[in-house]
């Protein structure tokens, strides 16, 4: 179909759409990220350095005193899957001494509980099983605070059953997601990510962190039809790809017509999640991290690095805007624009619906400067992708 618009028609609906698109980052929340340089995971230096950032942000008590506080912290892919001879928590894992770090100056605020929630691929495992396999100890981390235990949520876990959380704008793919009841059962969510560049999202940080909430026994490859499987069973491709439903027992698509394509549909699903769970306290960690994409499977150059920063925020939107800008993008990029080239904007789909502003003229980042603590993610993105790949079978 044929577009017959005049020039003055044309110039006055992308200039209406410019003012709709300022009207509503004007429009969405905006609250302080804090930044601060980190070096190495010492808890002699990491511990300080996150204290002062929750104190620059109004500190934890006011938060967490009393409470239940849920993390959910990024373990994706299986544990065999290595950059080299890294470790895990050196590329694509949240840092243990990260999450272990958060836990005690949380309990030190006086957090009543702290439960630390992961989706695990593919296995109904506790998380200390699985993390044993990073070569991980269970009890730096359950060692942390009084009052910490973990909980895979990549299944009914120890619960009767799941939990409803609605998504209050609607939607743009789910109207709801059926979940683990660790998710509802809290009083304070916390997202801890790494700060990665993604192969299907562009980046990922606080907000895609929460894709893997989804369980699943109902949201995975091998969900039950009818009721959720009693066990996980595959990844997530029916969200990625749209080439089934979740089980009948929880909320439908809105729109089964919509693209069935991962670059369409994740990005609009992880804005859903974290309006249905919203997050109280975004970290993302980039002290050690890889750039390349989220994990060693990914088909590009990848390479460990060392940015020595971590980031916190009240506001996901915001912290991931503030977080964007650290790695060399813009925030305010749109598909098409590194790192979003094949695929939409996790920030602007979040602020369109009205749960941040991704507009950094409008966050306080307070702490360490932007310009001080900047790894140019982008241009090493920009080199890596100007060499043509090697031929086939030519290594070095």
């Amino acid at each position: 179909m044929h577009s017959h618009q005049t020039r003055r028609q044309f110039l006055f609906t992308a200039t209406a759409g410019l003012a709709a698109s300022t009207l509503t980052r004007a429009a969405a929340p905006a609250s302080p990220v804090a930044v601060a340089r980190c070096k190495t995971y010492t808890p002699a230096e990491l511990l300080p350095a996150m204290q002062k950032m929750f104190d620059r942000l109004g500190g934890l008590e006011r938060l967490v005193k009393g409470k239940t506080v849920a993390c959910k912290i990024n373990l994706t892919g299986a544990p065999t899957y290595r950059l080299g001879y890294l470790p895990l928590e050196d590329t694509h894992y949240t840092h243990p001494q990260v999450i272990a770090a958060a836990a005690h100056l949380m309990s030190q605020a006086g957090a009543r509980r702290i439960r630390i929630l992961e989706s695990p691929w593919s296995t109904a495992d506790p998380v200390e099983e699985y993390i044993l396999r990073a070569n991980w100890e269970p009890q730096d981390i359950l060692g942390a605070a009084p009052n910490v235990e973990f909980e895979n949520t990549n299944y009914l876990g120890r619960s009767k059953k799941y939990s409803r959380l609605t998504v209050p704008f609607g939607g743009y793919v789910f109207p709801a997601f059926d979940l683990n009841r660790s998710y509802e059962d809290c009083d304070v969510f916390v997202s801890i990510a790494k700060m990665k560049e993604h192969a299907t999202a562009g980046v990922t940080l606080s907000m895609k962190n929460c894709f893997g909430m989804t369980p699943c026994t109902i949201y995975g490859t091998g969900a039950g039809v009818d009721e959720p499987s009693d066990v996980p069973k595959g990844g997530r491709t029916l969200v990625h790809s749209g080439n089934r439903q979740p089980s009948k027992s929880a909320p439908r698509e809105l729109d089964p017509t919509t693209p069935r394509v991962d670059t369409w549909r994740v990005p609009r699903t992880v804005v859903d999640l974290i309006a249905a769970r919203p997050i109280h306290l975004a970290i993302v960690e980039g002290i050690k991290t890889m750039t390349g994409g989220e994990g060693p499977w990914i088909r590009e150059e990848l390479k460990g690095v060392a940015p020595g920063v971590i980031v916190a925020g009240l506001n996901p939107v915001n912290t991931d805007a503030v977080c964007m800008s650290l790695m060399g993008f813009d925030p305010l990029a749109d598909r098409g624009t590194p790192p979003f080239e094949r695929c939409d904007s996790t920030l602007k789909l979040a602020e369109e619906a009205g749960l941040g502003t991704r507009d950094l003229e409008r966050i306080e980042v307070i702490g360490t400067p932007i310009a001080e603590a900047r790894f140019d993610f982008a241009g090493m993105r920009q080199r890596r992708r100007s060499v043509p790949p090697p031929p086939m079978g030519v290594r070095g």
